[in-house]
């Protein structure tokens, strides 16, 4: 399996995890909508992955990405444990949920980077406390034959 390095951009601010669709009762129909908060994120990760892309066209076969999350340090927290936070010597053990942010940039990419999320079949993530929060994406294109 050949992998190249492909795709690299950062989504910066703070990582937001991918938000339930929520419903509201419009008249006498039901409609389903994304909470404004992700919408917003989305769009970043969008622009971002945009700007990357710099015209290239969308990835169409299998790809492996790797996350990097990174999240601020709490303000409270005293210098000595801000240090270690950053050494990587504390877990970053809070909101949001890895995977719900893997949701969020995943959904983000879709007819940027990708046509669909599906062609994701590898993916290496990890969320750690660190100075600027953010999110590094890498993606690379698989030598996969794709079904």
């Amino acid at each position: 399996m050949k992998i190249n390095p492909d795709l690299h951009f950062v989504v910066p601010g703070d990582p937001v995890g991918k938000g339930r669709a929520r419903a509201a009762k419009r008249g006498k129909f039901i409609t389903l909508y994304t909470p404004e908060k992700t919408a917003n994120y989305e769009g970043l990760i969008a622009h971002a992955a945009m700007v990357a892309m710099a015209g290239r066209g969308l990835f169409l076969g299998a790809v492996a990405v790797e996350l990097d999350i990174r999240v601020k340090i709490p303000a409270s927290w005293s210098l000595k444990r801000k240090a270690a936070a950053v050494r990587g010597e504390v877990a970053a053990t809070k909101k949001p949920d890895i995977d719900n942010v893997e949701k969020a940039i995943f959904d983000g990419m879709n007819g940027v980077v990708w046509k669909d999320d599906v062609q994701a079949v590898e993916v290496k993530k990890r969320k750690r406390y660190a100075d600027t929060p953010g999110v590094v994406v890498i993606v690379r294109e698989l030598d996969l034959q794709v079904a």
